[in-house]
């Protein structure tokens, strides 16, 4: 971070003040204003924090205006097609991509942590069997501060590490635990001869009956969404990591408070809510009836709404749509669903929105979430665990946020400010 020169406010009666302006590697200058209240006896308004750069940071970039996407420097269109997920995870947390000694003591580690506590399993049967599997997950991961208390001291490195190491590698069981109890079906264990994914498919779909097959090209369908998904900047969820661990809390109990965040529609939920929005064309007349649908979508007095399309940061094609646009044309070609009517539908209707000068002028692309849904539903992932497979795979970026905000010498806990409309002091009459 460079000082890159001084901007003044001025205020009231004619008073001014200067506050320094710094400048990183990429992305507009932000201007220090934490002496703001000291020096004039004011604070910003921002809700939404929709011009406020809350820390300095590493680890992604994100370019809105160019639909690109950094992970510690590298474009995730390279990563998505040279590395895979583990890979990434070692990128985001220690900032290098892994030689091969590093590599394999990475995968190694993971790899050897990927089982659970066994009374883990009691816990899981407290909750009903229809229970939301993010709130399962949500508890889960809190619990496991409970079984782990070695490594839940958020201001020792190496228990930082350890827990950064147990996270990442109990999440794929934790969300196949969670989904296996919904559907009442004996628990996989994890297996170390596999890939982080293909174990993961394995513990979600296998059954004791028979032999489970691995399907390389859906494994590598379901790597690439854990890659796409792994950090994404300062989101809701990211934020709500780095608040909750400001005040000191151990890492199991921040990362349960992402998940909670992340459960919420606006954020984690839009694929399932884009899938549900295909479905709903469809069983309305479905390519026939598309014209209808945006029609309503266009009209300002329509509750209809456009899921998966447009981004609060990407003001171009999100460059990770691209991406997930190639993985579903892989998986439904694989398994034989390219004449599926959902993703034709789909189809269609990016091309209608990519063509209209509705959509066009208002640059409303689509997003990650458009395609991510009807790939893991072509994988056979249900609808409800959409969000759990997405927490699964942030869970390595807000890590790796976490640690950043706790080495950073001038974190302090966080504390927003506000702008108070109540009533003035009052006297109780009695």
């Amino acid at each position: 971070m460079k000082e890159t020169g001084k901007a003044t406010l001025t205020y009231g009666d004619g008073k001014s003040v200067e506050f320094p302006t710094y400048g990183g590697s990429h992305g507009p200058d932000v201007i220090d204003i934490r002496k703001l209240y000291a020096q004039t006896g004011m604070f910003t308004y921002d809700p939404g924090f929709l011009s406020t750069a809350s820390c300095n940071s590493t680890i992604t970039f994100i370019d809105g205006d160019k639909g690109e996407l950094l992970y510690r420097g590298y474009p995730i269109e390279q990563l998505a097609a040279k590395c895979d997920f583990l890979d990434v995870c070692h990128l985001l947390l220690f900032g290098d991509l892994p030689d091969a000694t590093q590599r394999k003591d990475f995968v190694s580690r993971v790899t050897n942590h990927t089982m659970v506590h066994e009374q883990m399993q009691f816990f899981l049967r407290g909750f009903r069997r229809d229970a939301h599997p993010m709130s399962v997950m949500t508890g889960l991961i809190g619990a496991l501060s409970a079984f782990y208390p070695d490594s839940i001291n958020l201001h020792d490195a190496k228990q930082r590490e350890i827990s950064a190491i147990r996270l990442i590698a109990k999440l794929p069981t934790l969300t196949a635990m969670a989904y296996k109890y919904t559907v009442g079906q004996p628990l996989i264990y994890p297996r170390n001869d596999l890939s982080y994914s293909a174990n993961f498919m394995r513990m979600m779909f296998a059954v004791p009956a028979e032999e489970y097959k691995v399907n390389e090209v859906l494994v590598r369908a379901l790597d690439r969404i854990f890659i796409l998904h792994a950090d994404h900047e300062q989101n809701a969820s990211t934020s709500t990591v780095r608040l909750c661990a400001s005040s000191g809390t151990n890492p199991f109990a921040a990362i349960a408070a992402g998940v909670a965040c992340l459960w919420g529609p606006a954020h984690g939920g839009a694929n399932e809510a884009a899938l549900n929005m295909l479905y709903d064309i469809q069983k309305n007349g479905g390519v026939e009836k598309i014209g209808e649908f945006i029609a309503q979508v266009k009209d300002k007095n329509s509750s209809v709404r456009l899921m998966g399309f447009g981004h609060r940061v990407y003001k171009n094609y999100d460059p990770r749509a691209k991406l997930m646009r190639e993985t579903c044309h892989e998986v439904l070609n694989e398994l034989g669903l390219g004449n599926d009517p959902l993703f034709k539908l789909a189809m269609a209707l990016e091309k209608i929105a990519l063509e209209d000068d509705y959509f066009v002028q208002r640059k409303l692309y689509p997003n990650v979430d458009f395609y991510s849904g009807i790939v893991q539903k072509a994988i056979g992932i249900p609808v409800p665990l959409f969000t759990a497979i997405f927490a699964l795979a942030r869970t390595v970026g807000w890590i790796a946020q976490l640690n950043e905000m706790i080495a950073d010498p001038e974190y302090k806990i966080g504390r927003p400010r506000q702008l108070y409309t109540g009533a003035a002091r009052r006297d109780v009459k009695r």
